[in-house]
């Protein structure tokens, strides 16, 4: 996957989850862990340009971590939301096997890295 698919997918996903937290029910807890969800939700997006940017393999590999952290704490949002009855489970199934995705190819490509300035 390109720098530019990649970027695109992560945009995708960060308008995916803006739609999923503007469709949250109105009550004070879903809103409280839906404004979470949108801050490390899009987060991830916002990130990953950050990547693109990055000045060195060190900078490249300590952007990706902000990235995998903010695409697991998204993930952990969207649990609890499920976990508290908040949002059907099989509303958030492709949304969260997306983050899963986006998360393991942040993984790979630190680990890519880190292997690179080993050599």
């Amino acid at each position: 996957m390109t720098r530019e698919e990649m970027k695109s997918r992560t945009k995708a996903y960060a308008n995916r989850i803006v739609k999923l937290c503007s469709a949250l029910p109105n009550d004070w807890v879903a809103q409280t862990l839906g404004k979470q969800l949108l801050r490390s939700g899009t987060s991830v997006g916002a990130n990953y340009r950050a990547v693109c940017r990055a000045k060195s393999t060190a900078d490249f590999i300590n952007k990706l971590r902000i990235v995998e952290e903010e695409c697991d704490e998204s993930l952990f949002w969207m649990e609890l939301l499920v976990e508290n009855n908040l949002v059907k489970p099989a509303r958030l199934n492709e949304l969260m096997k997306e983050a899963d995705e986006i998360l393991a190819i942040t993984v790979a490509s630190a680990k890519t890295a880190r292997v690179s300035i080993r050599t």
